[in-house]
């Protein structure tokens, strides 16, 4: 906001000198406030969006970081399976924390933006809403929830599934559904059809699961909503499944994925 103000008096400066001291004239007075106003503007916002997006690309490489990491060690498991599912699945959640607290402390020197760059508070609650929800913190999740700005899919979906997890009606998730498939382009409502009927699936709507995705399907060719909208046809409920999806679906947390470890062979001679 302090950008807004400092162009205005910019702006106001420049008519003033070009009215009163210049002789401009009225018209060109004006001309010389808005090129004024529109060139500083201009010129802060650019250095201000390169800075935002340099503490942002900070946050991003902590986090590809810390999976490259995760992704390293469930190779090395391939070779030498852990002791159990869920041993494994305890580790990859307190690995996964350490690097999201890290990221999140990252988020924190955004907040010098905030007088600056509009809505940079909101901004900040939706990045720490997505790693908050990362490492399973709903108390952080529905903390950040009402600033957060759901203008992505992702983030729809993020709070969609909340709203399913505590117990909200089906009514109410539609609203968030109807809102975020109403911003996105072809293919884009996928992960949000995915999640929609398979809420509706979940609580003994199937009907209104398959008219989710007949209307979904109209914006999309996706073979997964394609698949599971054949098995609602042919009353085939049990065969519904987003797995396909793969991880933007498991990352919405209302399935566990199903993970598959290779047993070693004993050889003998």
């Amino acid at each position: 906001m302090i950008t807004l103000f400092i162009a205005l008096a910019v702006g106001g400066g420049s008519f003033s000198a070009a009215y009163f001291a210049g002789d401009w004239g009225i018209g060109w007075s004006v001309f010389a406030g808005v090129l004024g106003f529109g060139v500083f503007q201009g010129v802060v916002g650019f250095l201000l969006q390169k800075r935002v997006k340099r503490d942002m690309e900070a946050v991003q490489g902590i986090l590809v970081a810390g999976q490259k990491r995760l992704q390293q060690k469930m190779q090395r498991w391939q070779m030498r399976p852990p002791g159990s599912i869920q041993a494994a699945q305890n580790e990859i959640l307190a690995d996964t924390k350490v690097f999201v607290k890290e990221a999140l402390a990252q988020t924190e020197t955004l907040r010098k933006y905030r007088l600056w760059v509009p809505m940079m508070d909101r901004q900040i609650a939706t990045a720490q809403l997505q790693l908050s929800w990362m490492i399973k913190d709903f108390t952080t999740v529905d903390r950040l929830m009402p600033k957060a700005l759901c203008i992505d899919p992702t983030m729809s979906a993020i709070k969609m599934a909340r709203m399913y997890m505590l117990g909200e009606p089906l009514e109410s998730i539609e609203k968030v559904y109807r809102k975020g498939v109403g911003r996105v382009r072809y293919n884009g409502n996928v992960l949000l059809a995915a999640a929609m009927s398979w809420m509706q699936v979940q609580r003994g709507e199937a009907d209104a699961a398959f008219k989710t995705l007949t209307e979904a399907l109209k914006k999309s060719d996706n073979e997964i909503l394609k698949r599971n909208h054949e098995c609602l046809m042919n009353n085939r409920v049990a065969h519904f499944s987003n797995s396909g999806i793969g991880d933007q679906w498991y990352s919405l947390l209302l399935e566990e994925p199903r993970v598959r470890t290779q047993r070693q062979r004993s050889v003998y001679r």
